[in-house]
């Protein structure tokens, strides 16, 4: 599967700072620490509504993670799934009608044409569920040899507490676990499991649905969503990664269960030396989500002609560890800002670009300050406007960096 087009990105003078993230397994702001390559992993769409706010919120957190990195002179290896078989896509494409797969490559589509216009720096490797079933099928055999699974009428179970890390990545208590389980796509009162949390590996075939032969230790069927993620990881980053990544929906059960296979596949811990979590975007007092119907989609935004860079504005205004509600005026205030920056690097000088650039690199290399960095910007523009400044190379200074750490083409 083939990701979207990078965006250049401007050179800028000196290097950027280390970044801290937020760990949710720790709960504790810490620096990352990659060597020469950073290694991140991001959960990638369901492809049946795509791209909404709450989307383009998530993956601007962890492009600008791409960004910071990139200023401090690491490569990045970044990589991105795609889940474009599971329940939610199957039950879409029933209720109205579709083939899955048509359902699934046009709302793909859609979700590459979204991220190119917002400026998202695109992953290495862009890879499908689909087209990872061999190496999953792989992953339920050694999970298999490990003695981490078990059979219930036909299909292959995650025995969690194979992990003794299990836990430790959400740091939920037993409740709480298993009423996320109950609500975010879980079965903890299938009959037959030795544990409600034990998790689906490998789902034999159902009458109408699809199913891929898989060797001969597997029934013909499908996998299970969270060792989708794990064995793309494994395979393309190896074990102990920089980040993982997602929204904060995806704390448990999926990053935790994904988490847990992988310590039993590879023998090591951690899977991911940072997990780090976006907040959600809520809609009329409500989270924005596809179940709710309460979206606000980018490609409706960009049809009626709003410019993809002021929505990207609208979303850095948000720090992105908070939930936030999405309202009528987000736009338009991001609309005028962005217009003031464009008309203050339009100038033929200004105040000295040095302290924004300082600025800029110190808010997003402290957990992603987005705000901060924003006002920073903020500050410049108003000294330019003041008639602050004669350095003629500024405005080009400044436009580059707003460009190539924040992403906003001005």
């Amino acid at each position: 599967m083939h990701a979207w087009p990078a965006p250049a990105i401007p050179s800028l003078p000196g290097k950027g700072l280390p970044l801290r993230l937020f760990d949710t397994a720790t709960g504790e702001v810490r620096p990352t620490a990659p060597g020469a390559t950073a290694r991140m992993y991001v959960c990638g769409i369901t492809p049946y509504d795509a791209t909404h706010i709450g989307h383009a919120a998530t993956y601007l957190a962890f492009d600008l993670v791409h960004r910071v990195w990139l200023d401090a002179g690491h490569d990045v290896h970044y990589v991105q799934n795609v889940t474009d078989v599971d329940d939610p896509l199957l039950e879409r494409a029933v209720r109205d009608g579709h083939d899955w797969q048509a359902l699934a490559e046009r709302e793909t589509a859609l979700f590459r044409e979204d991220m190119t216009a917002l400026g998202i720096l695109p992953p290495r490797d862009y890879v499908g569920a689909v087209e990872a079933i061999p190496e999953i099928a792989v992953a339920v055999e050694r999970l298999r040899e490990a003695g981490a699974t078990y059979e219930v009428d036909g299909d292959t179970y995650f025995s969690v507490h194979s992990d003794p890390r299990f836990g430790g990545v959400g740091r939920f208590d037993d409740a709480t676990m298993l009423a996320l389980s109950a609500e975010r796509g879980g079965d903890p009162e299938r009959p037959g499991k030795k544990h409600p949390l034990d998790c689906l590996l490998w789902q034999s075939a159902r009458p109408g649905e699809p199913a891929w032969e898989a060797g001969d230790a597997l029934p013909p069927g499908r996998p299970g969503w969270h060792l989708e993620c794990a064995a793309i990881a494994l395979n393309r980053l190896g074990t102990g990664i920089d980040v993982q990544g997602g929204g904060s929906d995806l704390v448990f059960p999926h990053h935790e269960m994904s988490a847990s296979e992988a310590h039993v596949l590879t023998g090591s811990w951690p899977f991911a030396r940072h997990y780090v979590h976006a907040g959600m975007v809520g809609l009329d007092g409500e989270k924005m989500s596809k179940s709710k119907g309460n979206l606000v989609f980018v490609s409706t935004l960009r049809e009626q002609g709003d410019d993809p860079m002021a929505l990207r504005l609208a979303l850095l205004a948000h720090h992105y560890r908070t939930d936030w509600e999405w309202t009528d005026d987000d736009l338009p205030s991001a609309q005028a800002r962005l217009a003031r920056w464009q008309a203050a690097v339009s100038r033929n000088g200004g105040p000295s670009p040095d302290a924004v650039l300082d600025a800029l690199r110190r808010h997003l290399a402290d957990d992603l300050d987005a705000p901060g960095a924003l006002t920073a910007v903020d500050h410049w523009v108003t000294e330019a406007e003041a008639g602050s400044g004669t350095d003629e190379g500024a405005p080009g200074v400044v436009s580059r960096a707003v460009n190539a750490l924040l992403g906003i083409r001005l």
